[in-house]
């Protein structure tokens, strides 16, 4: 009997797109192919550079966090998208593919045949609710940002598809596909609300200001093979509410200046950043509101000046260090760049002058390297490594405006990135130079000398450095951590040892030994203690057990069998790091027993001589005979015993020569290290606790306050000999003991202190705090270049970077 195979709905759906996408003619297909080749190029670079900045704002959550199971899930989340990364990025890409593969394609025949059916209604969850907010406010927002541009490509991708533009999630590349699509890839981490919500934020940093290389080039490629070419797109203009600022800001895209020049206009990004840093230069130099002078002659074409600038770029390779500087000031630069366009000109001829705007563009571009390298490090090699960039840029900002204009541009972001590479990571661990990363710094600043100036090759050598950084980053912070587990073990073996004393005084206070004994249980026992602590705790049956062979060994309980006691005492002794042999030597001298002879078959121990043989002590008025409690005395009578049926139990058998004393086993005890102890370091601060005098009013309002200090805050400790100051890290303190610890930015252990003595040399200024800084190093040189610009003239408004 023939029966017709079941076909799923969802392999019908693919086999219509199939079939849809199989009638579709070669041009389109082949376009379509090639806009998903662009997409797959896109996709590898941006989305590791968007998880690498996802892992590190997981990391900086977790080490400002003092709560240990946030942290906990932190770190979870972080090893969750390490494993995972790699099919993260590849299920992004396949289901974009497929947005690609489905373009033009409706289900409303599907659906209509499907029934209608009364569907109950419940309440949303909350979370849900959350989701979906944020990633419509992420698609919304980046549209925005990219509305001409996604206009122009939902046209001519509906071309190729014949169907009305496409909108929304029918578009593939758009912000509410990508939206839609990280949710459902990110669906299997199965991440805190939080973190999701962290990562939707990285996402619209990172990927959405990428999104325009991505419909740039999508764009092209269609009007390359004639899709729409006459196609103009408008971004719909949207209505400003409040005064018009009069000035500008760099670090979001400005607003059109009317007083621009006429072709400001017709950009898409107004110039009004750069025409305000030139007004302020201009006012600098004049003290008026006019604009500089420009010198008489033929100026200078882009060409001839990115000529002059590679030759006066190969130049700086053969001079000194302390000539390179010189050049790189702005008046030298101005008169190097002269003599380089008039070079060979016959004499009488027109000079070749730079425009005022190029003059300006490059006083702008060395004044801000200025900046930037008065924040470094007072190193050669720092200040070498970022000299050999700014020509290299300077090319770059005089053909392209948006240098000056646009906060994200590549150019910009790599150049910050290199700053903080030199500043934070050039230090190797041993505190020279690490060799390693200056060359891998050195061969990036060589590509930007090597290979034409263009956005392109910023963002490859963008994604090249924070790659690199990341490394370091991840090996700083797995040491960190080792280093953090490593104090919080030892504070928790150290409040251990507390109790374990507080069991002993207790003890001692109903019994007080002497000699071998009281040097056991002050030090080595009291170890064993602390030990089963940590590992059974303080109500378990283990650490009951040890507390039972604690009052034996005093005499506070009776002992049924001396054997067992003494392979108990030795099995403790070798839990704390005891060799055997010194263990069997301690535990003999205690307990008088002899576990071979003990263990021999009663017929055997019947023909022991009566004069090596001390009858057992009764079981229950006495304990075992302690060696250095009560030797035994050959001139006692023996007393007299209970009518209780026990074995003879045989004493210690004679000691050899070679056998060490009571005294000599004790002097090791004394000698031995503790427990997790590190010679000659905790045994410091019991010794200067009772010398240690109160806290000031000031210095006590210090302590509070850094009681209260979340994890991570950075500290500046001056050196009171030679006045150098390092930067270091609050890793970890204990709310209990007050213990601190302090790494550097390689996560490497640098000092170790309590916050009372943070709190006091705070107070006497060897220590200051720093505070946290928003903006990072380029900001910061934009903030003083524009001050400088500020302060000989009119009060005009801050340019901020």
């Amino acid at each position: 009997m023939d029966v017709e195979p079941r076909v799923h709905p969802s392999a019908a759906r693919d086999h219509h797109r199939r079939a849809l996408h199989g009638d579709m003619p070669v041009r389109a297909r082949r376009l379509i192919d090639a806009a998903c080749t662009l997409c797959d190029h896109w996709i590898e670079p941006t989305l590791r550079l968007c998880l690498d900045r996802f892992d590190k704002r997981l990391y900086d959550l977790a080490e400002k966090s003092r709560n240990h199971l946030e942290q906990q899930r932190c770190f979870d989340s972080r090893n969750l998208i390490q494993q995972g990364r790699d099919g993260f990025i590849q299920s992004f890409a396949a289901r974009l593919r497929d947005s690609f593969e489905a373009m033009g394609n409706t289900d409303d025949d599907d659906d209509a045949s499907q029934p209608l059916s009364l569907q109950s209604l419940t309440l949303l969850d909350r979370n849900e609710h959350e989701l979906n907010a944020a990633l419509d406010k992420l698609a919304a927002r980046t549209e925005a940002h990219n509305g001409a541009l996604l206009s122009e490509l939902s046209y001519r991708l509906a071309v190729l598809v014949g169907s009305p533009p496409l909108e929304g999630k029918a578009l593939p590349p758009s912000p509410q596909n990508m939206a839609q699509i990280l949710r459902e890839v990110s669906e299997p981490f199965n991440l805190p609300i939080e973190h999701r919500l962290i990562l939707l934020q990285v996402f619209e940093s990172s990927v959405g200001g990428a999104l325009i290389s991505l419909y740039e080039g999508i764009n092209a490629k269609l009007l390359a093979d004639g899709i729409l070419p006459k196609l103009r797109a408008f971004a719909a203009t949207r209505p400003t509410h409040g005064p018009a600022q009069p000035g500008v800001s760099p670090t979001t895209t400005p607003a059109a200046n009317p007083t621009a020049s006429g072709s400001a206009g017709e950009r898409s990004e107004p110039i009004a950043v750069l025409e305000t840093l030139r007004d302020l230069l201009s006012r600098m130099r004049t003290g008026t509101a006019g604009p500089a002078p420009s010198a008489g002659g033929r100026h200078a074409t882009q060409e001839e000046l990115q000529l002059a600038l590679s030759a006066l770029q190969q130049h700086m390779v053969q001079v000194t260090d302390q000539t390179s500087r010189e050049l790189r000031s702005a008046q030298r630069l101005h008169e190097e760049l002269l003599l380089q366009l008039n070079a060979g000109l016959p004499a009488g001829a027109a000079r070749t002058q730079l425009t005022a705007e190029q003059g300006d563009t490059v006083e702008l571009v060395a004044m801000l390297f200025e900046q930037l390298a008065s924040q470094l490090h007072h190193g050669t090699d720092a200040r070498q490594l970022l000299g050999n960039l700014q020509l290299p840029l300077l090319r770059l900002a005089v053909s392209d405006r948006d240098f000056f204009n646009q906060h994200e541009h590549p150019a910009r972001q790599m150049l910050n990135k290199l700053a903080e590479a030199i500043n934070n990571w050039l230090d190797g661990p041993d505190g020279e130079t690490d060799q390693q990363l200056l060359a891998k710094l050195s061969h990036l600043v060589e590509r930007t000398q090597q290979e034409p100036p263009s956005a392109g090759l910023y963002t490859s050598l963008l994604a090249d450095i924070e790659y690199h950084l990341a490394q370091l980053s991840r090996k700083a912070q797995a040491a960190e951590r080792r280093h953090v587990e490593a104090m919080q073990g030892r504070e928790r073996l150290e409040q251990a040892r507390q109790r374990a004393d507080e069991l002993m005084a207790e003890r001692f206070k109903l019994a007080s030994p002497r000699g071998l004994l009281r040097t056991l249980l002050e030090r080595a026992w009291t170890d064993v203690l602390a030990l089963n602590l940590l590992r059974h705790g303080e109500h378990s049956d283990a650490f009951r057990q040890q507390l039972r062979i604690t009052d034996q060994l005093l005499g506070q309980f009776p002992v049924t069998d001396p054997v067992l006691l003494r392979h108990e005492v030795e099995t403790g002794l070798q839990q704390i790091g005891m060799n055997v042999e010194e263990a069997e030597q301690v535990a003999q001298r205690l307990i008088g027993v002899d576990k071979q002879v003990a263990s021999a078959p009663s017929e055997t121990l019947a023909e022991t001589p009566a004069a090596e043989a001390t009858p057992p002590p009764p079981l229950t008025e006495a304990p075992p005979v302690i060696a250095e409690q009560a030797p035994p005395q050959a001139s006692q009578p023996a007393q007299p015993q209970p009518v209780v049926a026990a074995k003879p139990i045989p004493a210690a058998p004679p000691r050899t020569a070679d056998a060490p004393s009571a005294t000599d086993l004790a002097i090791r005890l004394k000698q031995r290290q503790r427990l997790g102890e590190h010679r000659g370091q905790e045994a410091a601060p019991a010794t200067n606790a009772a010398v240690v005098p109160p806290l000031g009013l000031r210095e006590a309002r210090i302590h509070n306050r850094l009681r209260q200090m979340p994890f991570g805050s950075w500290f500046e400790f001056t050196d009171p000999n030679t006045g150098e100051t390092t930067q270091r890290k609050l890793a970890w303190f204990s709310p209990v003991s007050g213990n601190s610890l302090f790494v550097n930015r390689r996560g490497q252990r640098s000092d170790v202190m309590n916050l009372q003595e943070l709190a006091r040399a705070i107070g006497n200024g060897r220590v200051r705090e720093l505070p946290p800084q928003d903006d990072n190093l380029l900001d910061r040189a934009w903030h003083a270049l524009t001050n400088s610009l500020l302060r000989p003239a009119s009060p005009l408004p801050e340019v901020r970077s």
